[in-house]
């Protein structure tokens, strides 16, 4: 049983990046596989709704997408965390989604019943129209979205202020505990 997480930040170990790893850490605790993949680096491009992943069986666009797209495909679960800019998700992690999604419901479905969710990472606000974004992508493609303590949300701007934040932390951990019991009850 493996998770994927996919990391929107653009910044190697920024706030954004150190969440996703703490994590993957929670639910290789609970004895599930990780791999974490981050946008870092990539120019992840929009679908241009070529319909071609229909008959192609993933995405054609070349920009490193479709190594995670079968990643994704052949694990139980997938979160996505994405910083906060201008009070709404990275451009290039909603392209990512939409892609993702377009494959899924263009092929065989393969994110259904896919255990996982969005958190999001912000200085000091956006967080929620973010998630709210972020959380349709789930929930269209009839993914399952385990609960937490509170919103999966963690203010910090610089590298290493997110673990001042408490209660943000101890709820995308609860959040990531919650994925891999759910996905080791739905196995088992």
């Amino acid at each position: 049983m493996k998770v994927i997480l996919l990391c929107g930040s653009p910044r190697p170990g920024g706030n954004t990046s150190q969440i996703v790893e703490e994590c993957a850490r929670v639910i290789q605790e609970k004895g599930l596989e990780t791999e974490v993949f981050s946008l870092a680096g990539k120019k992840i491009e929009s679908c241009t709704a070529c319909n071609r992943c229909a008959t192609e069986g993933n995405c054609v666009l070349e920009d490193g997408l479709a190594d995670i797209i079968d990643a994704i495909r052949g694990a139980e679960g997938f979160i996505v965390a994405s910083p906060v800019y201008f009070g709404t998700a990275r451009g290039d992690v909603m392209a990512a989604l939409q892609r993702i999604g377009m494959v899924s419901r263009s092929t065989d479905r393969f994110l259904s019943w896919k255990v996982g969710g969005p958190i999001t990472v912000a200085r000091r606000g956006g967080h929620t129209a973010t998630i709210q974004e972020m959380l349709m992508f789930f929930l269209i493609n009839n993914m399952i979205v385990p609960g937490s303590t509170y919103w999966n949300i963690v203010f910090g701007r610089d590298p290493g202020e997110c673990w001042k934040d408490v209660e943000g932390m101890t709820t995308v951990r609860v959040f990531a505990e919650n994925v891999a019991r759910l996905i080791t009850k739905i196995s088992g």
